[in-house]
């Protein structure tokens, strides 16, 4: 009964805005900061608040098409430049951008997954799914980008798996979706020419693949 008094006091008080009107009406979420008694709180110098949250929309994105609503990727390397530096060629290049891009320490980059891809007629047809052995794959790549870049000491030359560790799929990866993949380098023994990293990669912002990656540069 006391706490009813103490917020219908608190939402006839003069200093409590009201909340705005709206075409429908959102309930509002209270909380009671204290409770009012002869005109002062328990502990508290002011009248309670009541904390109000309430869903809207944003009315100028409803208006806007849904094609412009998105921004695409940015590309600080597109797939002219990354062919300059990765060796490989289709049907096994499983790059497409390079969107964030930090000298001997991170990569990102994204690789689109369609239909067309030469490994969905087998896996499987009547359920296309991206090869977890491909994520993996097209993970190292985006590896070996930072690997082959003179700040970490590479020529450009070829890079080799040398073991993965920790490698966990969370969710299967179909055509349509776009698949971004981020790559960060934990160690690297410059004298061997060894580099350890971890990866993860992800679709609509939800982690579908990561691991543990330990590679190798070499002319060999």
């Amino acid at each position: 009964m006391a706490a009813t008094s103490a917020v219908g006091t608190a939402l006839s008080n003069p200093l409590v805005s009201s909340p705005p009107l709206r075409s429908q009406y959102v309930p509002p979420v209270s909380v009671r900061l204290g409770s009012w008694v002869g005109g002062r709180g328990a502990g508290l110098s002011k009248p309670p608040r009541i904390l109000t949250a309430i869903c809207s929309l944003d009315e100028s994105k409803e208006d806007t098409p849904i094609e412009l609503r998105y921004a695409a990727f940015p590309s600080v390397m597109d797939i002219n430049q990354i062919r300059e530096i990765l060796p490989h060629r289709f049907p096994f290049l499983l790059v497409d951008r390079v969107i964030e891009y930090n000298p001997g320490v991170s990569a990102v980059a994204i690789k689109n997954v369609t239909i067309n891809d030469n490994f969905f007629p087998g896996h499987f047809p009547e359920r296309p799914i991206m090869p977890g052995v491909l994520m993996v794959e097209a993970m190292a790549q985006v590896g070996g980008i930072v690997m082959l870049q003179p700040e970490v000491g590479g020529s450009r030359e070829n890079f080799f798996f040398a073991g993965i560790d920790k490698v966990r799929f969370r969710k299967p990866v179909i055509a349509g979706d776009t698949l971004v993949m981020r790559m960060n380098l934990i160690k690297l023994q410059r004298r061997f020419g060894i580099a350890k990293m971890e990866g993860k990669a992800y679709v609509g912002g939800e982690v579908v693949c990561e691991g543990e990656f330990l590679m190798a540069m070499g002319s060999e």
